[in-house]
């Protein structure tokens, strides 16, 4: 068991060590999008270390159960010699019961941590994952959100490309329309949002953004100034209530005259149901006049007061998460902007393929209908693949694609591909990354053209041997000074101290 001082040094190691890979990782240029996204998440990683780290070390010194201050009196006291040799006889009994017990040292992780930033290219390791839309976090990837958007109730059905310019104008949906369906489809949004931020931008502090979101929002929300959220107004009497004499009014009639705003005002100051027609109102308001006890028919009920508030702060509840959105959307802008061109451009290619596609069908169709009847079953002898008009490809193009070459892959389960282009393309495709996944074997261009389970687990144990012969030996690459100043390696070294011979 490590002493407390013990602790406390390697904590002090952990700390200057995880500060000089910090420093070294921020001076590093990197040279691409994904290189700086996986840096920032090392660097993430490294300032969450030197925080737990620092955290630990401030327990250890304020010594609340008093151990450290026992260990130091026991170094510093009377029997220091005692003490020593104690320890000294711990630390061989640990050995003598663990006699292979190895011990690596902290620079050894540090030193990896190096290779993999100064050599990014040999990085197969993933700190966060993508989908292929996002493109490693180039473009945003709301699919599912524009699903759940064009199935709310009242909206206007538009185009993925639409969605993607308009989908933080939530002010302009109409509050009826902002139900419990609405309510559902931002929190994915925001949830979407925050953690696309999170994969992106790790080293962004979410929690204060959150803050400074919802602080904005109160002060708007109580000012009546929120997008989408105006402030209900009214007359001061018919929030309040004001109460009227009766004294002057003779009749219902006369009542009346005042208006609906008006005696509404006046029920609700003396607790009275205030709604039906201008006439009930009057008639309501009049019945009260010289009486002392109010007729508990006419005193309103106190759950609409409650409802009220319940929907009140509901709605409240719902533009603080529009808020959220507001925030995370302006974060997202650039990449929106880029996302916006990138799927514009995709579906202009598709039309223009389209396009060529029905120019095809068009004359193609002519042509079958003056050679044959399209209700006769197609002529296949030779078995040859059908074309997009149901009927078989010309057996010059089935050669010229080489379809009729067969390759079966025993990793994706002795599935069969037709063609070279086919062939080539499924080394990429969700089977041979399947098939590759259950065998424990990242699909790295290294296995490129590998079929045979047995070719790829041989290939993949020379790759980790020859990755292990290039790690640092310290008995083979640790390099000795004699008094003569003949460098041997660390292991020769003690071979010849132990002989005597240096």
């Amino acid at each position: 068991m490590e002493t407390i001082l013990e602790q406390q040094r390697s904590y002090h190691e952990e700390r200057e060590r995880t500060m000089d890979a910090m420093v070294k990782e921020i001076l590093n240029k990197k040279t691409g999008h994904r290189e700086t996204i996986n840096a920032d998440h090392r660097l993430k990683n490294l300032h969450d270390r030197y925080i737990e780290s620092s955290i630990r070390l401030k327990e250890l010194y304020e010594d609340k159960d008093g151990i450290r201050k026992e260990e130091i009196a026991a170094l510093s006291g009377p029997n220091e010699f005692q003490e020593f040799y104690a320890r000294l006889k711990q630390i061989k009994e640990f050995h003598r019961k663990h006699p292979n017990e190895i011990c690596v040292p902290m620079s050894v992780e540090f030193e990896e941590l190096a290779k993999i930033r100064e050599n990014p290219s040999e990085d197969y390791t993933t700190p966060v994952e993508f989908t292929d839309e996002e493109g490693y976090g180039k473009y945003l990837d709301l699919h599912e959100c524009y699903e759940k958007y064009i199935n709310l109730k009242g909206i206007e059905k538009i185009d993925y490309i639409t969605y993607l310019s308009i989908f933080d104008h939530l002010f302009d949906i109409p509050r009826e329309r902002k139900n419990s369906d609405y309510r559902n489809y931002i929190r994915a949004l925001l949830t979407y949002l925050k953690d696309f931020v999170n994969r992106v931008k790790p080293l962004m502090d979410q929690a204060q953004e959150m803050a400074t979101a919802h602080q904005d929002f109160l002060k708007q929300w109580e000012s009546g100034t929120f997008p989408g959220w105006p402030k209900e107004t009214g007359g001061a009497l018919t929030n309040v209530g004001a109460h009227l004499d009766l004294s002057a009014f003779s009749s219902w009639e006369e009542l009346a005259s005042l208006g609906l705003d008006r005696l509404k005002s006046a029920l609700m100051a003396l607790g009275l149901k205030c709604g039906g027609t201008l006439e009930e109102r009057a008639q309501r308001l009049f019945s009260t006049k010289g009486q002392t006890a109010l007729d508990k028919s006419l005193v309103a009920k106190k759950g609409g007061n409650k409802a009220k508030a319940s929907t009140l702060q509901r709605h409240k509840d719902i533009a603080a998460i529009e808020a959220q959105v507001y925030r995370f959307s302006n974060i997202v802008s650039s990449t929106r902007a880029s996302t916006i061109e990138n799927v514009t451009r995709r579906a202009a290619r598709a039309a223009g393929e389209r396009r060529d596609e029905s120019d095809e069908e068009s004359e193609g169709s002519v042509a079958a209908d003056l050679d044959s009847d399209d209700d006769e079953v197609p002529y296949n002898p030779k078995n040859l693949p059908l074309g997009w008009d149901g009927k078989p490809i010309p057996y010059w193009l089935y050669k010229l694609h080489g379809l009729n070459i067969s390759y079966s892959c025993e990793i994706c389960g002795n599935y069969t591909y037709k063609g070279p282009k086919a062939f080539q393309r499924h080394f990429a495709e969700w089977r041979h990354a399947h098939g590759m996944r259950c065998l424990g074997i990242p699909n790295t261009a290294h296995f490129a053209n590998v079929t045979q389970i047995e070719d790829a687990l041989a290939l993949w144990e020379k790759i980790k041997n020859q990755k292990e012969n290039e790690r640092f030996v310290a008995e083979n690459d640790e390099e000795f000074e004699d008094s003569q100043g003949n460098v041997v390696n660390r292991k020769t070294y003690e071979d010849l101290k132990r002989q005597g011979l240096l």
